[in-house]
């Protein structure tokens, strides 16, 4: 099969499209016709070596998530047929026309939907579940601030926060200010012009927001703390801003009673991303099927451009999910 390979580690240009093995079926896999595959920050970090030549647990070939139909299926599996579409996060190798994976691990695409679309979905939207709802215990009439909202992962937790019935509070370039206002933003913020503190503060009062999610790690952490109300939980996803230089102002998070949390997918155990995988899925799958939520799909390319993908995000551009296309 062609899949998306790398000799070396380095900027995007390492990436090739070669013949690889097909992989090998276990007892509980599916084996799946890619026919979309997400990108996301992990594999730019892949890519330049963040993590090794690793594999986790599925392929050492790069991709975290994958939308296609059943060909193949382990002994053991069970409630999946061949031909079913399935979309679901991956351990590696989703760069790639054939991908395998743990059918615990699947998610049927609602019907009338597209497969390219569906590819779209996993990644981010189970991440923004986790983050906002399951350890942020996001309620109704809350309200939450989202940073780098324009992102895959920040335009999933804008249409869930929305869903849920909060105010949202979101960070993203002024040029973006549309689309993630059109997904249910209330109150939009221009990172590159404003300050996110010095906004909530005039629009939330002293009091603050209830939940953070943030991205951008230290660079924000001070600010975050101190938007935060009382009880307050800010959920750390990512540290696009690096991760240390941070000043923590414990007085806040004593008096104010706050909770500070972390939350990473890919190195979970197999057991932690299936509970994820089907807390998000019991709570809103069916919102995909009658259109209150939708994928946001900011630009496919064919598998053979991987690398042009890898700058489109690297750039900051994308606006929901890059995807490729096998």
């Amino acid at each position: 099969m062609k899949a998306i390979t790398f000799e070396s580690f380095g900027e995007a240009d390492v990436l090739q499209l070669t013949d690889v093995p097909d992989p090998v079926v276990r007892p509980h896999d599916l084996l799946v016709r890619n026919r979309a595959a997400g990108v996301n920050r992990a594999d730019l970090n892949q890519r330049r070596g963040a993590y090794g030549r690793a594999d986790f647990g599925d392929s050492t070939l790069m991709g975290l998530e994958i939308a296609g139909e059943v060909v193949a299926m382990g002994d053991e599996v069970a409630g999946f047929a061949i031909g079913d579409r399935v979309m679901g996060i991956v351990g590696g190798g989703s760069y790639a026309e054939l991908a395998r994976f743990d059918h615990r691990m699947a998610i049927r695409v609602p019907e009338g939907m597209d497969i390219v679309l569906a590819g779209a979905i996993p990644e981010v939207f189970v991440t923004a579940h986790e983050a906002l709802i399951h350890l942020g215990r996001l309620q109704p009439g809350e309200k939450v601030l989202i940073h780098a909202a324009a992102g895959g992962v920040g335009s999933a937790a804008v249409q869930l926060a929305h869903a849920v019935g909060a105010q949202v509070f979101a960070t993203a370039s002024a040029s973006k200010h549309d689309e993630v206002r059109a997904l249910g933003a209330d109150v939009l913020v221009d990172h590159k012009a404003q300050d996110f503190a010095d906004v909530v503060r005039a629009e939330a009062g002293e009091r603050g927001v209830d939940v953070v999610i943030d991205f951008i790690g230290a660079p924000y952490l001070e600010r975050n703390v101190r938007a935060l109300a009382e009880g307050g939980r800010l959920v750390q996803v990512g540290l696009m801003g690096g991760s240390t230089g941070a000043a923590l102002p414990l007085d806040r998070v004593l008096f104010r009673h706050l909770q500070i949390m972390g939350t990473v997918m890919k190195s979970r155990t197999p057991e932690v991303k299936q509970a994820m995988t089907r807390r998000f899925a019991d709570a809103w799958l069916a919102h995909f099927g009658d259109g209150r939520l939708k994928p946001v799909l900011d630009r496919r390319y064919p598998l053979a451009e991987a690398a042009e993908a890898h700058r489109r995000m690297e750039a900051g551009l994308n606006v929901g999910k890059i995807v490729l296309v096998p």
